[in-house]
């Protein structure tokens, strides 16, 4: 995955955009767009562990 982060000039003031690969998510600060990544990234290293599929004995 991608992860880009920008600012974005609008007639509004500037913000923050984090681009992850074609989706993009925008924010009022850059604070606000780092913590994001951040809180993205540990989640995509932590460990992730599948459930086991239950077979049903048919009976």
């Amino acid at each position: 995955m991608n992860i880009l982060i920008r600012t974005l000039s609008k007639p509004q003031g500037t913000c923050w955009q984090v681009r992850l690969d074609q989706h993009a998510v925008t924010f009022r600060s850059e604070a606000e767009a780092r913590a994001f990544v951040a809180t993205l990234e540990a989640r995509l290293r932590a460990p992730h562990v599948f459930p086991a599929i239950e077979q049903r004995v048919a009976g």
